[in-house]
């Protein structure tokens, strides 16, 4: 099985630790995406799997084998890198078979991959340009055709995508897509993009600090994040998160007091610890010129119009939250009550910021109702 296993992976340079105890497994044939800020520790895990950062503790399995000593060329992997790395002198033809030259396979082999990689990329007619006359959007697609040309079982990308503008990168992600669909390679995709790690992985493995947060599906990221960071992370605009303290049925965040369902009451009795933190993503919060039972009071203190929808900063004690809304809202400077949706709470640990869970019955009504809590 072409699979990847971390177990207790470490990498430092000498005090510093860049990546830490990391321990998880990459699926034959999935597409994960490492994601997280810069110097989070994800290019320097790709790195390992490559073969071209030496691992500091742990070791790391490839289709079964410990590879820590494997040199990079013979760990079966293809890479992508972020400035596409191609020979300025070579022309298109010659950047994309010259791994394949090197290795000596045969020429007519050679000449049906190249075909096949210039087909699927849309680069006939460019063969025999250099690089200097392509744009960003061709010479990615160049890089691309030369890892695919190599057809090996790992395919390794390093933020691909981050030089081009916004068409072509919604271009290129489905052209990704489309090679995995067609060989099927174990793709390991890093990027510092949510849009790029949601529409493009089958899992997403959030890192922060060099430490891995959360491995889980796209859905189950956005929906069940592990952590206030990837909360945080996950979402444009990100979550609102507030300090929040529990007594005896009642939630306490700045100056208010919403009284929670039996539900969450459980859950936070179970998990040990009185002093939390409130999330509510913007799209989640519910405005209203009207007071209802589980509502806060709040003042409009600015709108921004997205076109399609308002971002509405609305402060709530001495706190601003985001609400994205596409319906009608008092205006600025005006009072406006926000509605708290227990179905779409999230509720976090003070002292480790990790997620307390969630009760049963919004797991329940999710698994049966998927469409409601997509992103």
């Amino acid at each position: 099985m072409n699979n990847i296993v971390f177990e207790n992976v470490c990498k430092s340079y000498g005090k510093n630790t860049i990546v830490k105890d990391l321990n998880m497994e990459i699926k034959e044939g999935e597409r994960l995406i490492l994601l997280g800020p810069s110097g989070c520790g994800k290019s320097t895990t790709l790195r390992m799997i490559a073969g071209l950062e030496k691992i500091t503790s742990g070791s790391l399995h490839m289709g079964g084998r410990c590879v820590n000593e494997v040199e990079c060329g013979d760990r079966g992997v293809s890479m992508v890198f972020q400035n596409y790395a191609l020979f300025p002198h070579m022309t298109v033809r010659e950047n994309i078979i010259y791994g394949l030259k090197a290795n000596k396979v045969d020429k007519n082999e050679i000449e049906t991959r190249l075909k096949d990689a210039i087909k699927m990329l849309e680069l006939g007619g460019l063969e025999d340009r250099k690089p200097k006359e392509l744009s960003g959007g061709q010479r990615q697609r160049v890089a691309l055709a030369r890892a695919v040309v190599k057809k090996s079982d790992y395919f390794l990308l390093d933020e691909p995508l981050s030089n081009l503008d916004a068409q072509l990168r919604l271009r290129a992600r489905k052209n990704l897509v489309n090679i995995h669909e067609i060989y099927h390679q174990t793709l390991v995709y890093v990027t510092h993009d949510q849009i790029e790690a949601m529409t493009v992985g089958n899992r997403v493995a959030i890192m922060y600090q060099g430490n891995m947060e959360m491995v889980d599906t796209p859905s189950n990221v956005y929906n069940h994040p592990a952590s206030v960071f990837c909360a945080k992370f996950i979402g444009s605009p990100s979550m609102n998160i507030s300090e929040a303290a529990y007594d005896a049925g009642r939630l306490y965040f700045q100056g208010k007091e919403i009284a929670l369902p039996d539900m969450w009451s459980r859950l936070i009795a179970e998990c040990g610890t009185k002093e939390l933190y409130m999330g509510l993503r913007p799209e989640h919060m519910i405005l209203s010129a009207k007071k209802t039972e589980d509502s806060v009071e709040g003042v409009i203190k600015y709108v921004e119009d997205y076109g399609n929808s308002y971002g509405v900063y609305v402060e709530i004690g001495n706190e601003e939250f985001i609400a994205i809304t596409s319906g009608n809202f008092p205006m600025q400077g005006e009072k406006v009550y926000v509605k708290i949706d227990f179905e779409k709470l999230h509720i976090f640990r003070r002292d480790t910021e990790k997620s307390i869970g969630y009760p049963q019955e919004i797991m329940n009504l999710r698994r049966t109702l998927p469409d409601a809590f997509a992103q």
